[in-house]
């Protein structure tokens, strides 16, 4: 994950507090990042979140963002105001889910798999290359 996204999305939880947060998050080959040198270019690298446009009953209830295509986001990220730091059967569980906790800060992030296992969190600091074009919708 890279350190800017990472930034966003604690600061996003803290905002939000008491409520959760979700959002879909998306990567980037490490090739297309700045200052990724030390990480193979085509690794995947978290660096970008997407905001549902507008609540609905269905992403209240189920948890499930229907607007953003689900093919554009790899990993979840949740926030737990209010529960350990762990996946719970009420996340949505993408191929890798991010969650966070108070006080949301770096130490209270951790990543898991699909089946609710704890994986390393790695943060790089780096951004998106301006030399390369941004995605672009099919």
């Amino acid at each position: 994950m890279t350190e800017p996204l990472q930034e966003t999305l604690l600061s996003f939880a803290a905002e939000a507090e008491p409520d959760r947060v979700s959002f879909g998050l998306a990567v980037t080959p490490a090739g297309e990042l700045t200052s990724c040198d030390d990480v193979h270019d085509q690794t995947p690298v978290f660096s970008d979140l997407y905001l549902p446009e507008q609540p609905n009953s269905v992403s209240s209830v189920f948890g499930i963002d229907l607007e953003t295509p689900p093919q554009r986001t790899q990993g979840r990220f949740l926030s737990h105001p209010r529960s350990a730091l762990e996946v719970t059967k009420r996340d949505d569980l993408h191929e890798v889910v991010f969650v966070a906790v108070p006080p949301w800060d770096e130490d209270s992030i951790a990543v898991f798999d699909r089946a609710g296992r704890r994986r390393r969190l790695e943060t790089v600091d780096a951004t998106a290359n301006p030399d390369f074009p941004e995605p672009v919708d099919i």
